[in-house]
């Protein structure tokens, strides 16, 4: 799967959505805003629980979006891959297999291929 090409199309869908909803956009976006700033945890860490629970919920889309925000804040892909053990460590095999995608994902975005 090209995740790139996966999140274009998602953000096509979920542009349709917002026009049709904008003010939960504009709430969720608000909430995102907030949650994201820089405090006791800086963004990279709350973008590692974010994936954590992207994963666990088993959300392509936000597993595309999390890990392209890891990738954007300069995470590399020993903490990414340990960040991954924790996480399957946590769901079981079920996220093993969505860390599996998610690594995936990070290395087309850092453009590795390891």
């Amino acid at each position: 799967m090209s995740w790139s090409g996966f999140l274009t199309e998602t953000m096509g869908r979920i542009g349709v959505l917002q026009k049709q909803t904008p003010g939960m956009f504009e709430g969720f976006n608000s909430m995102s805003k907030a949650a994201k700033r820089n405090g006791a945890l800086d963004e990279k860490s709350k973008e590692l629980i974010a994936l954590g629970i992207a994963i666990s919920t088993r959300c392509d889309s936000c597993i595309g979006f999390h890990t392209k925000s890891l990738v954007r804040l300069g995470t590399t892909r020993e903490e990414f891959c340990e960040a991954l053990e924790m996480i399957g460590y946590m769901g079981g095999g079920p996220s093993i297999a969505f860390g599996a995608k998610a690594l995936e994902a990070f290395d087309e975005f850092t453009g590795t291929g390891a």
